[in-house]
C-alpha cells in the first residue's frame, strides 16, 4: 500500500505567551518571556516560586461551569485548543467519515491538580467525600476522550505518555496512523497543567528547576553558561492532521506537511540524558532518512533545550553528530527560553511553532543567551528573531527516561499537491 502524504490543517494553542496561535506567535517572535511569579497557589515554603502560567485562561470561555468542575485543568486546555484548531481547519466529523477520524493526545502527568486535591479530601473528610469523577478527570487519555465526545471522531483514540517527549510522540503516532491508511484525519497533541505544589517541590528536590525567583523573565537560559535549570510551565497545542487527498477534496488549506518522525530510547538513566547522545543523534538521522532529506536540506531546528546544565551540551553534541558540518550552518532556537518547559505539552507547542516558522519565514530567537557555554557553540539565533527562507524544519523533543523524538516538517507549496 502506498504511503500517504500528511498535512497540518488546523492548530490550537494554550501557552504562557498567549491563549491562541497568533498571540503566542506574536509574543514569541518579539522575544518576550512568559515566565513570572506563581499566582495559582501560595508558594510559601518552596524554594522555587516562578513558572510559566497560562495567564487569563478561563475554562468558562469554552465550556459550562458544570463541565469545568468535572474536568482537570490539563483537559480544559485541550478543549480550548480544539475550538481554535477546528475553526481554522473547518473539519466537520460527520457520520460518513467518523470512523476515519481519530485522536492521539497525551500528557506527562495528567490531572495532578485534581489528584492532589482529592487526596486532601480523602485525608481530611474521608472516602465518602471523594469525587466520583476523580478517575475520569486524572487519567492521561481524558483529553483524547473529550475531543472524541465533542467531535464525534470514532477512529483510533489514544492517550500517550513519554515524559517531555509526549506531545511530539502523539503527533508522530497520529502521522503514522494516517500515513499507513488507518485513518484519514487525526486530532493530536499534548497538554500539561502541572504547576502545583507537589510538582514544584519534586522538581526542586531533583535540582532541575531554575531558582531565579527575583528575575523570572531571565530564568530560562538555554545554552547560556549561567543556566541553572528549567522553568516549569503549562499549556500545550492541538494539531489537526489530514491525509493530503482528503484535505484537498474538502477544500482545506494545508499549513505545512509532516514528512518524517522518529523515536528512540537512550536506555541509560531514569532522568539524565546519555552523555554521548548517540541514541538521540540516531533519532535525528532516522527522521531525516524517513523524510528523504539530507542534513543540508534542513533550514531550521527547534531544539528541546530546557536550560539544564546537563541537557543543553548533550543536545549540541547530538545535533553535530546528526548533521555533521551542516550543524554549524543551520539556525537553531530554544523557544523554551520564552515559554518555559510545558513537559508533556512542550513537543506539541514546539511543533506548532515550527509550522508557524515555515508559514511566515521567521525564526524565533533564543533569549537570555548572553554568555554562551563554550560547549554550546552553534547558531542559536540569540536575542532577535530572524527572517529566512525555510523549506524543512526539525523539532527535537527529549524526555526523562531517555525518550528521544524528532519531527520533520516541510513548507506547504500548492504546486506540490500531487497526492
Amino acid at each position: 500500500m502506498k504511503n500517504r502524504r500528511v498535512v497540518v490543517t488546523g492548530m490550537g494553542v494554550i501557552s504562557p505567551l498567549g491563549l491562541d496561535v497568533q498571540t503566542m506567535w506574536r509574543n514569541l517572535i518579539a522575544g518576550r518571556s512568559g515566565i513570572g511569579p506563581i499566582t495559582l497557589f501560595d508558594t510559601e515554603g518552596l524554594g522555587v516560586r516562578i513558572a510559566g502560567e497560562a495567564h487569563g485562561f478561563d475554562p468558562l470561555n469554552y465550556m459550562s461551569a458544570r463541565e469545568a468542575r468535572r474536568t482537570d485543568r490539563f483537559t480544559q486546555f485541550a478543549i480550548a485548543a480544539l475550538a481554535e484548531a477546528l475553526a481554522q481547519s473547518a473539519l466537520v466529523v460527520h457520520e460518513a467519515i467518523a470512523h476515519e477520524v481519530g485522536v492521539v493526545v497525551g500528557s506527562g502527568v495528567g490531572g495532578v491538580w485534581t489528584y492532589t486535591r482529592e487526596f486532601e479530601v480523602l485525608r481530611e473528610r474521608g472516602p465518602r467525600h471523594v469525587s466520583p469523577f476523580l478517575v475520569p478527570m486524572i487519567t492521561v487519555d481524558v483529553p483524547a476522550v473529550q475531543i472524541a465526545l465533542r467531535t464525534g471522531a470514532q477512529g483510533p483514540n489514544l492517550g500517550v505518555v513519554s515524559a517531555c517527549a509526549t506531545g511530539a510522540d502523539a503527533i508522530g503516532t497520529a502521522y503514522h496512523i494516517i500515513r499507513h491508511g488507518q485513518a484519514r484525519a487525526m486530532f493530536c497533541g499534548g497538554f500539561e497543567a502541572a504547576i502545583a505544589p507537589i510538582s514544584i517541590a519534586t522538581f526542586e528536590r531533583m535540582g532541575a528547576l531554575s531558582r531565579r525567583n527575583d528575575d523570572p523573565t531571565a530564568a530560562s537560559r538555554p545554552f547560556d553558561s549561567a543556566r541553572d535549570g528549567f522553568v516549569l510551565s503549562e499549556g500545550g497545542a492541538l494539531l489537526i492532521l489530514e491525509e493530503l487527498g482528503f484535505a484537498l477534496a474538502r477544500g482545506a488549506e494545508p499549513l505545512a506537511e509532516i514528512i518524517g518522525y522518529a523515536a528512540t530510547s537512550d536506555a541509560v538513566h531514569i532522568a539524565a540524558p546519555a552523555a554521548e547522545g548517540m541514541a538521540a543523534a540516531h533519532c535525528m538521522k532516522l527522521a531525516m532518512q524517513r523524510a528523504g532529506i539530507t542534513p543540508d536540506n534542513v533550514s531550521y531546528i527547534n531544539a528541546h533545550a530546557t536550560g539544564t546544565p546537563a541537557g543543553d551540551p548533550v543536545e549540541t553534541l547530538v545535533i553535530k553528530q546528526a548533521l555533521g558540518e551542516w550543524a554549524y550552518r543551520v539556525p537553531i532556537s530554544a523557544t523554551k527560553s520564552m515559554t518555559g518547559h510545558l513537559l508533556g505539552g512542550a513537543g506539541a507547542l514546539e511543533a506548532a511553532i515550527c509550522v508557524q516558522a515555515l508559514r511566515t519565514g521567521i525564526i524565533p530567537p533564543t533569549i537570555n543567551l548572553t554568555a554562551p557555554d563554550p560547549a554550546c557553540d552553534l547558531d542559536y539565533v540569540p536575542g532577535r528573531a530572524r527572517e529566512a527562507e525555510l523549506e524543512v524544519v526539525l523539532s527535537n523533543s527529549f524526555g526523562f527516561g531517555g525518550h528521544n523524538v524528532t519531527l520533520a516538517f516541510k513548507k506547504w507549496r500548492p504546486e506540490q499537491q500531487t497526492v
